[in-house]
């Protein structure tokens, strides 16, 4: 099981994850996989009818505007329809959707602007670690490996090991800053 769909698994049961005497809570993280369809642009996935529906549809839940957002900049490096999608958001201040705002703003070589969505989502939820490796990455491409490194002791201390995900992928970006 990936650890994506461990995490949307443990949510969905309501799970946390625990760790000696940590109990940490389990968050989604947006939905990047293969199986998440592209549609054209202006629309837009819905998970409930299982169909692409123009990007404005009503009932289309913020959640399933984020996640999808996150597939088009994630999987298929559509970072401008990404933002797009994200601001039919009702409610765009979320920890996830500011996280992936971020995200593709930095892919679009707005790091700065990225880093801002960045602070705000960790502000939101100091816990979420893909926001922290996010920001990580976006401070080795600013030269800043030294904060990068907080952000990786950080998700250390989330994970309670260095075996999660989000470790290795910001602790490879550091090693490896040409991978960004």
């Amino acid at each position: 099981m990936t650890t994506t769909a461990f995490r949307l698994a443990s949510v969905a049961l309501g799970a946390c994850l625990t760790l000696g005497a940590f109990t940490i809570p389990v968050f989604a993280v947006g939905d990047d996989s293969s199986e998440t369809p592209t549609c054209k642009k202006g629309e837009i996935y819905d998970k409930k009818t299982q169909k692409c529906v123009k990007q404005h549809s009503a009932n289309v839940t913020d959640e399933n505007r984020a996640d999808y957002a996150y597939s088009l900049a994630k999987k298929d490096h559509r970072y401008e329809e990404a933002l797009e999608v994200l601001d039919t958001m009702k409610n765009p201040n979320t920890a996830e959707a500011l996280n992936y705002r971020g995200y593709a703003t930095r892919k679009l070589g707005r790091t700065d602007e990225g880093i801002s969505y960045y602070l705000k989502s960790v502000a939101m939820d100091p816990k979420y670690s893909l926001v922290r490796e996010y920001l990580g990455e976006a401070y080795v491409i600013k030269g800043r490996v030294d904060l990068a490194k907080d952000q990786l002791n950080t998700i250390k201390t989330l994970c309670g090991n260095t075996s999660c995900e989000e470790y290795q992928d910001l602790n490879n970006a550091i090693q490896n800053p040409s991978s960004l």
